[in-house]
């Protein structure tokens, strides 16, 4: 079933921000702390049987100068600098297996995929560790770690290890610093969106039915996971709502859309019940930049799978050509004015 507002409520559907007191220092100084730790990016190739892919484990310090690892794949003939596209991944998986992030070598860009850190255990295998955490390998519980306090929460250092991860690729020497895109699904979509607010000169965001949206207002309506955790929290700690809630504030998609003038593509699914469409168009309705969305009328969380991935490769298309995949005009010469509070690097 449809389980949101009509589309036509949905488009104009623009709520209140929840913006806490200090937002912009609070993610200044996160970036802060994490540069504090030297990047020492590594890139290590690594065989596989992709006659026509190189590939490369990746290590870099993320947040706190913990290791995080990725793969970088780059077409086998290409000899650079590339486009390239930071792939963030969706809630529970992980940077799984060379062979799963084929697509965009094979459109000639390089793909950096981020593991996420304590995560892999639900739908594809991660080996990035949360030292805070203490494991890897996670199924559930990331969505409350840490939730009493923004400096202790998990998607603080998530967030900070995806702005790392856009540094890590800027470093390799096969890849254009100048034509980097983001692009994520869900968790991945949230990244995206975050990284590409804190992050202001990447060329393009890809963010498909994103997490972390409208927070307060998912976890009302939606029993789906991963919202229900906060739920199931609340539920036994009901003193601690007005806490929680303040902390998840300063991970709300939509404080960061407020900020944001990254062109962007984003996309939604109107029977998404684990994303609610409206919780999708309160932050593309708050997004700074040029933008544009795809509906998918009938589909859930997938979204448009592959039939979004062909917009994604047709934007790509645009961008090399010089032009914007949201206006088809030529890009902007001059840096468009920011909106009052926005984040600096």
């Amino acid at each position: 079933m449809f389980v949101d507002m009509p589309l036509e409520q949905l488009r104009n559907y623009r709520p209140e921000l929840r913006e806490p007191a200090g937002f912009d220092a609070f993610w200044e100084r996160t970036l802060a702390e994490t540069r504090l730790h030297d990047l020492a990016p590594v890139f290590t190739e690594v065989e596989t049987d992709l006659a026509l892919v190189r590939c490369f484990d990746v290590r870099y310090a993320g947040f706190g100068g913990h290791e995080i690892r990725g793969w970088l794949l780059v077409p086998a003939a290409a000899e650079g600098p590339l486009p390239c596209v930071v792939q963030y991944i969706g809630y529970n998986g992980g940077r799984g297996m060379p062979h799963d992030w084929l697509t965009w070598p094979v459109a000639g860009w390089a793909v950096l995929v981020m593991d996420s850190r304590g995560q892999g255990g639900g739908w594809r295998a991660g080996e990035t560790a949360d030292p805070v955490g203490g494991t890897w390998g996670q199924v559930h519980g990331k969505l409350t770690q840490g939730v009493l306090d923004p400096d202790d929460y998990y998607y603080r250092r998530l967030y900070a290890d995806g702005v790392r991860a856009v540094e890590a690729a800027r470093a390799h020497p096969l890849v254009d610093p100048s034509r980097v895109v983001v692009s994520g699904s869900s968790q991945g979509g949230a990244l995206a969106m975050a990284v590409s607010a804190l992050v202001p000169d990447l060329l393009f965001a890809f963010i498909d039915v994103p997490f972390m949206s409208h927070i307060r207002r998912a976890a009302e309506i939606t029993d789906e996971e991963p919202y229900a955790e906060i739920g199931r929290f609340l539920k036994n700690h009901r003193h601690r709502l007005d806490q929680v809630f303040a902390t998840l504030d300063h991970f709300d998609g939509m404080n960061f859309a407020a900020r944001n003038t990254t062109p962007a593509l984003f996309s939604v699914g109107l029977r998404d019940g684990v994303t609610p469409a409206s919780t999708v168009f309160a932050a593309y309705n708050h997004h700074a930049g040029p933008k544009d969305i795809r509906v998918w009328h009938f589909n859930a969380h997938e979204g448009g799978e592959s039939a979004q991935v062909a917009e994604h490769l047709k934007a790509a298309r645009d961008l090399l050509a010089g032009l914007s995949p949201v206006t088809g005009a030529a890009p902007r010469t001059e840096t468009a004015a920011e909106p009052s509070g926005a984040l600096t690097p």
